[in-house]
């Protein structure tokens, strides 16, 4: 199993670009099933969960030609309905198969879904959507079996108990192929969002109301969706962030291409709150380090626009350098503090109770062999060892494959110490 070792102390310098979006690439790929016809993906990032959810695909009888950042998939031939779960069990998000497949072709059965153990993340709000669309649910030998009506989905007014991106996206795509309109209420807004419903559109869905929690979306009856222009997937907005936390716990200078700012807003302002100064010209961001000490930070992780959950534990690292105690709430998942324990090995000084972390100022971090728990606490970790004295090891590093293209190359190509090895 690979690992990475890591020599901290390095002062970091020069350019990354920023890759493709993993969290609007996947349902991007999910909503090519409601087409018949080929269609051309742009920008994805080479990361494991993308294969993934392209070999699922391949499972269900789509052809698929994926060259690194772009594929070409086409799920006129598919074949079979049956999400399987030797394949969704690796990834939570293979559970967005299960809108365009009912909306598609009226029955699918769908394995209940994996991913990061960062909580509980049921699909009741999935399932009671599309329920209120007259699908027939039911859950049996641990996968969904949901049949629509025989006149196919019927558009309806659903309102959300609690903002779910999952939830949003599998509704969007299945309102997508419904009669009549779905309104869609405390929907989702991440830019993620924002990007499935321009494809729709794109496709020749009429949507109202994109980029608010209200969206109303007029379906086609159950006509294949056509795209004639290849789609773009946005910048990684977690990414971004998180070569921003590298560059402020490294203390170092170094600038962002290919990022949309608007989507970091919230992750721009917590470091300005300690102390860092941005320089922005058009898709590019040169971040700069305080002078002195980094100030301490209060954080409160929120849907969007509020403070991402993906970006809470790599804003913990870099709070472990801060001059004062830093207090972060986790308000979205219940079990996101598993890499507390694992900064404090590196020499951080932190203390849970309940949903809120306590980060308190230590002079210096130390090498320390740490273990991966889920994909951002992997980053988290990466980013502690790069301020650490000495040589730390960071193991079960499949997680940072799944959401991160060449984490280690873009590192050390700003000067980083970073080599990834197997274990003997």
């Amino acid at each position: 199993m690979d690992y990475l070792e890591i020599e901290g102390g390095a002062e970091l310098s020069g350019t990354v670009r920023i890759g493709g979006a993993k969290n609007a690439a996947l349902p991007v790929i999910a909503a090519t099933i409601l087409s018949d016809r080929p269609v051309e993906l742009e920008n994805l990032p080479d990361v494991v969960d993308i294969r993934t959810l392209l070999k699922l695909l391949e499972r269900l009888g789509a052809k698929v030609e994926h060259r690194g950042n772009e594929a070409l998939i086409d799920c006129g031939p598919l074949s079979s309905t049956r999400a399987v779960y030797e394949i969704v069990a690796q990834m939570r998000a293979s559970i967005l198969v299960l809108g365009p497949l009912l909306g598609r072709f009226g029955e699918c059965e769908v394995s209940l879904p994996g991913g990061c153990a960062i909580g509980q993340r049921p699909i009741d709000l999935h399932l009671k959507a599309l329920e209120n669309m007259g699908a027939r649910i039911e859950i049996k030998g641990g996968y969904v079996h949901a049949i629509a009506p025989e006149e196919g989905l019927h558009g309806a007014t659903i309102v959300f108990d609690k903002i779910s991106v999952g939830a949003t996206e599998n509704t969007l795509m299945a309102a997508a192929m419904a009669h009549g309109t779905t309104t869609i209420v405390n929907a989702a807004r991440e830019p993620e969002i924002t990007q499935l419903c321009e494809m729709l559109v794109s496709g020749g869905i009429s949507i109202e109301g994109i980029g608010t929690g209200r969206l109303t979306v007029t379906g086609n009856g159950g006509n294949p969706l056509h795209f004639s222009k290849p789609i773009r997937i946005i910048p990684d907005r977690i990414e971004a962030g998180t070569y921003l936390a590298a560059g402020a716990i490294t203390y170092s200078r170094i600038t962002l291409e290919n990022i949309e700012v608007e989507h970091l807003q919230s992750i721009l302002d917590k470091l300005e709150s300690m102390g860092c100064t941005f320089e922005i010209s058009e898709g590019k961001l040169t971040f700069i380090p305080p002078t002195g000490r980094l100030r301490e930070v209060n954080i409160v992780t929120a849907e969007y626009p509020g403070f991402p959950t993906d970006m809470q534990a790599q804003l913990m690292a870099v709070a472990t350098m801060a001059a004062g105690e830093s207090l972060i709430e986790e308000r979205l998942f219940e079990n996101r503090f598993m890499h507390v324990s694992e900064l404090n090995r590196l020499g951080a000084d932190i203390w849970l109770k309940g949903n809120v972390a306590a980060v308190r100022p230590v002079e210096k971090l130390y090498g320390a062999d740490v273990m991966a728990t889920d994909l951002r606490a992997s980053s988290a970790l990466v980013l502690a060892a790069l301020a650490a004295e000495g040589t730390s090891r960071i193991r079960r590093i499949y997680h940072l494959d799944r959401g991160y293209e060449d984490l280690e190359g873009k590192l050390a190509a700003l000067g980083a110490t970073i080599r990834r090895r197997k274990s003997k």
